[in-house]
């Protein structure tokens, strides 16, 4: 009897699932609809920030030197000569021995270098009287303070926030280049399923994994594309794939760990799909398989996962996360381990590497560490729920006393 192959290890999968990846193409889209889009080309200032002298204070704009004609600040007496409200700057240069009433973000005349806030200046009619000195600069933001032209403001590769699009708009960029958000189509199969919402017949269940890997589609950058529910017969197989066509990514649900001739396996060989692995050294989820489908678009990438809800989800936080992020052409820093300390123990593990179900949280001291939920199931949906992380157990690790320090992958963003 030949010996039985080695299942494939997590990051040889990984590897695999990653390897010659093509960083979709860019599109341009309004700055306001860019939120959480990927940045494809930096964006560059075509202007200063201010793009003029502006007043930092309500007050007067004036001449410092003008101030200090007198021995003292508080005999010093201007002439007001107009006004200077945001928007509506003052019509020519000021004056010897004068000043213009000013408002936050107005404009400075010319010969003008400071600005006497009003709580320091005291105006009779058309006189004005200081009772401070003020030095050249003072309660003015320069032309170009916050950023100059030619400035990168944003960095291509950036996940774009709220804050990034302010300082986009602020420098006139109506518009900027993203990253096409993958496609990713999303297809649960089993008679056992009913859609949430129906009736469940004897022997059913609700499917919750479509809307789980939804979430975290969206959450990674992708477009979720809902294919329903395949019946476990080859036409209805078909069907629903055939509808996958213009997708980046398809995630198959279930159907993956009976056997090579099960239905979902030779569903996608009919579709086109070169299988490249099936079967992983981990758990939850050892029958995840992966191949790619060629087709007028480009490449497909195909994960079937498993369709055990807390080992679909696992899997998708581990393999399908890296691929959007490396899809859309992000680091995927953000996905990597963290390092932190056990609160509880940690029992010792077989040969696959075990994603235990854990809570990050705050120790007396202040300082994060990881507890290892009591119940790791992989059917129990609540303790998925309940989990912000997974404890990364490597093969045939000994068993693990708390303050041991362990790799984390959280579960929040």
């Amino acid at each position: 009897m030949s010996a039985r192959k080695p299942l494939l290890s997590v990051d040889a999968a990984t590897a695999a699932i990653l390897d010659e990846v093509v960083v979709g193409f860019g599109e341009t889209v309004a700055i306001e609809e860019s939120c959480g889009r990927t940045l494809r080309t930096s964006l560059v200032s075509a202007i200063d920030q201010p793009p003029f002298v502006a007043s930092a204070m309500d007050g007067y704009a004036v001449r410092s030197a003008d101030l200090k004609h007198s021995e003292t600040a508080a005999t010093a007496s201007l002439r007001v000569v107009g006004e200077a409200a945001a928007g509506h700057p003052f019509d020519g240069p000021l004056p010897p021995m004068s000043g213009v009433r000013i408002f936050t973000g107005g404009m400075l005349p010319e010969g003008a270098d400071c600005v006497l806030i009003q709580e320091d200046a005291v105006r009779k009619g058309d006189v004005l009287t200081s009772s401070a000195v003020v030095e050249p600069g003072q309660w003015v933001r320069a032309a170009g303070g916050d950023f100059s032209t030619g400035q990168t403001l944003v960095e291509a590769g950036t996940i774009l926030t709220a804050r990034d699009i302010l300082l986009t708009a602020s420098a006139g960029h109506a518009n900027c280049v993203v990253t096409q958000a993958p496609r990713v189509g999303i297809l649960a199969t089993g008679d056992e399923l009913v859609a949430p919402g129906g009736s469940l017949a004897p022997g059913q269940i609700f499917s919750s994994v479509p809307a789980g890997l939804a979430a975290l589609v969206t959450e990674f950058g992708g477009v979720p594309v809902p294919l329903g529910i395949a019946e476990d017969t080859p036409e209805a197989l078909g069907a629903r794939l055939a509808k996958a066509d213009a997708c980046d990514v398809l995630m198959t649900i279930g159907g993956a760990s009976v056997g090579d001739h099960d239905l979902v396996h030779a569903a996608l060989r009919q579709w086109g799909v070169d299988l490249s692995f099936w079967k992983i050294a981990m758990r939850p989820g050892k029958p995840l398989m992966y191949g790619r489908r060629r087709s007028a678009s480009g490449v497909q990438h195909v994960i079937g996962l498993p369709g055990n809800p807390v080992s679909g989800m696992v899997c998708a936080r581990i393999f399908v996360a890296p691929l959007l992020a490396a899809l859309l052409g992000r680091s995927a820093g953000s996905l990597a381990p963290q390092r932190l300390p056990l609160a509880t123990p940690r029992p010792a593990n077989g040969p696959r590497r075990h994603y235990m179900r854990g809570q990050i949280h705050s120790s007396d001291a202040g300082r994060q560490q990881v507890r290892v939920l009591p119940r790791q199931d992989s059917s129990l949906t609540s303790v998925l729920a309940a989990a912000n992380a997974l404890v990364v157990t490597p093969e045939n690790a000994p068993a693990a006393d708390p303050g041991t320090v362990v790799d984390v992958l959280p579960l929040d963003f």
